[in-house]
């Protein structure tokens, strides 16, 4: 039998039906970690969905399940707090640009208006259906379910959030892609087409190499030792967004200008050398003998470009790969060039990241060991390396073979 509430224990809850046409109560829950006596407030449509809300309430309140929080902002307000006072505390900007656009973009105009208390899987669940209607493909969808969990994780950390909807909430299924690298022949004539270029041992980097984009234009050149026939990864090139730098009045920038690109005291934006991509992205690659003898070749013919151009040549780095007039290269700029690429070979149209497949696929299909191309790659997962189905099937079956030989070749049958 269950021991009687004292006087300062009863806990009652109030229903009524607010001006504003919602049903309301006010629901005794005991008492908040500072020992004050609080009562939630609770909002629905109809009655029967605030009787519904407020049993659940008191269950979790008798079964001691309810977890005080010490307020209940609305999650568009918390995924804007967490947006600008939290994440940019240890986030890179890419990392920190992409969570503000999922969010603002997918999250906040349809979501925010729930209260953190009243948010369900289900809400989040009803929403990536309606992004599957409005034609948001399930890798999209599950980018953004990703980020909203960590955006709630950190109010549950906080204490503004008793337990996490989106780690119960299903997001689509995403069908797994498999890489489409180029094969050897289509490597070898890229290779060949690309001495015509500008850098060609840009694109030799590229393929044999397997460097990220980033990477490979953000090479310096005390970056590469070329007596030893080794380069270390250690920054890349990022283009970053440019920002106001006029004053704010009334949220708006002063300067009228909607872009912070075309203020006149923008700041923050333009091509930059960051950190690389992850922790084991700060790597040391050995060398291929030929690519040596092409770097040597490409940096005689930088040294005469940056003779020729005088005091017009940027020298802000001493780049591995300069633009034109010795500045960064733009990624956007980059990539259109291995379009043209592709088309003067006359190979297949692949996306400029298929050449750092092709060197995975390449590494793996040569017998070299899983933690080595690992380490060449920059990866940090084995599960990246499962990618490569159609390399590693193959090594599977080549390991099949050699077990065969070595233990029934020779023999006869009895």
């Amino acid at each position: 039998m269950s021991r009687p509430r004292k006087a300062a224990e009863q806990t009652t809850s109030t229903l009524y039906q607010g001006a504003d046409g919602n049903w309301h109560a006010r629901v005794t829950m005991g008492r908040r970690p500072d020992g004050t006596t609080a009562r939630k407030h609770v909002q629905r449509q109809t009655k029967s969905e605030l009787r519904d809300a407020v049993r659940d309430l008191e269950r979790r309140r008798d079964n001691g399940t309810f977890v005080w929080t010490h307020d209940d902002v609305t999650l568009g307000h918390w995924l804007e707090h967490w947006l600008e006072s939290v994440v940019p505390m240890t986030a890179r900007w890419k990392t920190l640009s992409t969570y503000r656009s999922q969010m603002r973009v997918h999250v906040i105009p349809a979501l925010g208006q729930w209260r953190l208390s009243e948010l369900r899987p289900e809400h989040l669940e009803e929403h990536y259906r309606r992004m599957q209607t409005d034609g948001h493909s399930a890798h999209v969808i599950r980018g953004v379910h990703r980020v909203l969990r960590s955006g709630l994780n950190e109010a549950i950390r906080r204490r503004r959030l008793a337990t996490n909807p989106a780690l119960v909430a299903r997001p689509p299924r995403a069908e797994d892609v498999e890489v489409e690298p180029l094969s050897v022949e289509e490597s070898r004539r890229v290779l060949a087409a690309a001495q015509s270029t500008l850098h060609p041992a840009r694109w030799s980097i590229a393929i044999s190499l397997g460097l990220r984009q980033g990477e490979t234009l953000g090479l310096l050149w005390p970056d590469v030792d070329l007596d030893d026939g080794v380069l270390r990864i250690r920054r890349a090139v990022q283009r970053h967004t440019w920002e106001h730098g006029c004053p704010s009045m009334d949220g708006s920038p002063s300067c009228g200008r909607k872009r912070g690109a075309e203020c006149e005291h923008r700041s923050g934006g333009g091509l930059q050398l960051v950190e690389p991509k992850t922790k084991a992205s700060k790597r040391t690659i050995v060398l291929p003998q030929p690519l040596v003898d092409e770097l040597r070749s490409h940096r005689a013919a930088v040294n005469r470009r940056r003779l020729a151009a005088g005091s017009d040549w940027d020298n802000t780095h001493d780049l591995v790969f300069p633009a034109a007039s010795g500045g960064l290269i733009d990624p956007a700029r980059d990539h259109t060039e291995w379009k043209a690429l592709l088309q003067r070979a006359g190979v297949r149209e692949v996306r400029l990241h298929d050449a750092r497949h092709t060197a995975a696929t390449l590494l793996l299909l040569q017998n070299v060991d899983i933690r080595t191309v690992m380490s060449i790659m920059g990866w940090t997962e084995m599960a990246t390396a499962q990618r490569y189905t159609h390399a590693v099937d193959e090594l599977r079956r080549r390991a099949a073979r050699q077990m065969g030989a070595l233990l029934w070749e020779g023999q006869t049958g009895g």
